[in-house]
């Protein structure tokens, strides 16, 4: 039988499309609602749970309209991408008893917190999801570097990257059916071969403050709670034993 992983306070970081499902753009409800189901379940083995959730879901769908636009404003749009997933993944979750708070690096008072370091950990200590939104609140930062950066903040343990693939591999296992799956990495050989995991900031920033992470396929069935019993395939990012 599978260890459970020795974590307190994790970081969960998921793209904006991994909210999309089946669909092009946007939000899939039952996807959603799956990922609620397994925070909650995560929440009820005794973890205490950050997320950040991107924003390509929405800012894709809207790409086209988006050409012509500078980055810094591109950015600020995606930003605000963000914020609407964490509302919506807010409210699936409090729709099943899991009590959410929303705090944005940009001020919407109206809708939810502002982000602050000291009130994000009273709320993971009282036992409450806390959803990390607008990226790093500043433009030229990804939602990767972002969670990296809240993670650090909020001195977690690990940062779990929800991805489409079942961890690391040498190149892209859709494209190359030679691809190898790697079970454990150090950061350095991330960096070194490029694998292209998370942006080099992200990955420096975990690095530097010695966060592991963990790479794994956001659409199992309770694929965090798996992976934090052990469970199932995934990559370990981590320094070297």
């Amino acid at each position: 039988m599978a260890e459970p992983l020795a974590y307190k306070r994790i970081m969960v970081k998921v793209s904006g499309e991994g909210l999309m499902g089946p669909e092009i753009y946007g939000l899939h409800k039952a996807t959603v609602v799956a990922i609620a189901e397994d925070i909650k379940s995560v929440v009820s083995m005794g973890y205490q749970v950050c997320l950040v959730i991107g924003g390509g879901n929405i800012f894709r769908g809207v790409s086209v309209a988006a050409e012509g636009i500078d980055r810094t404003s591109a950015d600020y749009m995606g930003m605000l991408a963000t914020v609407i997933n964490a509302l919506a993944v807010q409210n699936a979750l409090e729709s099943i008893g899991v009590v959410t708070r929303v705090q944005s690096a940009i001020g919407m008072d109206a809708v939810c917190e502002p982000y602050i370091r000291r009130r994000a950990d009273r709320h993971l200590e009282k036992g409450r999801v806390v959803i990390f939104a607008a990226g790093t609140g500043n433009p030229y930062f990804t939602t990767d570097t972002a969670a990296a950066l809240r993670a650090n903040e909020m001195n977690c343990d690990v940062l779990l990257k929800a991805t489409q693939v079942d961890g690391v591999y040498s190149a892209d296992p859709k494209k190359d059916p030679n691809a190898k799956r790697y079970d454990r990495l150090t950061f350095d050989m991330v960096l070194a071969e490029d694998l292209q995991v998370m942006d080099t900031s992200a990955i420096a920033l975990a690095r530097d403050n010695g966060i592991p992470i963990i790479v794994f396929n956001m659409h199992g069935e309770q694929s965090v709670t798996q992976v934090l019993k052990g469970e199932g395939n995934f990559t370990i990012i981590a320094e070297e034993e």
